[in-house]
């Protein structure tokens, strides 16, 4: 059995149940435009990495800012985006944390009328407890629409 599963007496369904309940969560809180609420799922020294991106954005407060700025970008404009995670595979770890990889869709809806896929992702993140609650030590999003550079 897994350490993590172990440690923490939790069944794999119950793990898998959990995580899913955080995406939702996390997802549902960036969609309504919460972007402190956002960072706080990230630990404090958190990194988030994307091929869209030219540099990583380092710290749960750097992550709060620049997605706030995103927020009021994405409000100004009238414009509201759904996150439509699927296909999540956790890895659980020996030191506890958990690897999740995910496909995340997001979808762009505005003000004027109509809807459109504004990005197909893949999301690989690091999970890991902090204070009985799970949250990002390390994000990277593979935007499919930008070439992805070596890591």
């Amino acid at each position: 059995m897994p350490q993590l599963l172990r440690e923490h007496a939790v069944s794999a369904p119950d793990l898998y149940h959990e995580v899913q309940e955080f995406y939702a969560r996390q997802m549902q809180t960036i969609d309504g435009g919460d972007a402190a609420g956002w960072a706080g799922t990230f630990t404090e020294d958190g990194v988030f990495t994307s091929n869209a991106r030219p540099e990583p954005v380092r710290g749960r407060a750097v992550i709060a800012a620049a997605t706030a700025g995103s927020v009021a970008e994405r409000a100004a404009r009238g414009v509201v985006h759904r996150h439509m995670m699927t296909m999540l595979h956790l890895d659980p770890r020996a030191d506890g944390s958990l690897f999740a990889r995910s496909y995340v869709l997001v979808v762009a809806t505005y003000r004027e009328g109509g809807s459109e896929l504004l990005a197909s992702t893949v999301c690989e993140d690091v999970l890991v407890r902090d204070a009985g609650r799970w949250r990002v030590s390390h994000r990277h999003v593979i935007r499919d629409d930008h070439p992805s550079p070596t890591r």
